[in-house]
């Protein structure tokens, strides 16, 4: 394990993502090429709870499945020292997605990533989340780094 913790500045120049669509405020755990944890603290003023739920505030599921993607992207990223403005982690499959615990404003979300396999730019992932050592949700799911440089992937913006 890398003796590094990364924070939200750090991981901004990892990912295009800006709020309020960056999901991932801390990466710790790091072992390069293999596995990292992502955490956020879940805020009341997101504005995603103005309309999922107005009387019972409830995180979706699907921007859990992205937090940990945002996850394994900035572990690939780091992992190959390729940071750079241009560069993009696209989503290609989302799997065995299972949301158990409902996540609320003022839980503080982990999501342990490890990468089950990679090859050229294509890594597949394993990703949990939790609120202390109670599992929200889980996932396989699979991204492909891509260089904004060049011209778009075969499968589309995503």
């Amino acid at each position: 394990m890398e003796d590094v913790t990364l924070d939200v500045e750090q991981i901004k120049k990892l990912l295009p993502h800006r709020a309020p669509f960056l999901f991932v405020e801390r990466l710790s755990d790091i072992v390069p090429n293999e596995s990292a944890v992502g955490h956020k603290a879940v805020s009341f003023n997101e504005p995603h709870f103005q309309g999922h739920f107005p009387e019972f505030a409830v995180m979706p599921g699907v921007l859990i499945v992205e937090a940990m993607a945002q996850t394994a992207g900035a572990l690939v990223v780091h992992s190959l020292g390729q940071a750079s403005a241009s560069q993009r982690v696209y989503f290609m499959t989302i799997d065995k997605a299972r949301f158990r615990k409902p996540v609320r404003p003022g839980d503080m979300l982990r999501f342990p990533v490890k990468a089950l396999r990679h090859r050229g730019p294509v890594w597949r992932f394993e990703g949990k989340a939790y609120v202390g050592d109670e599992l929200c949700a889980e996932a396989e799911f699979s991204a492909m780094i891509f260089d904004g440089k060049d011209e778009n992937p075969s499968d589309g913006n995503r």
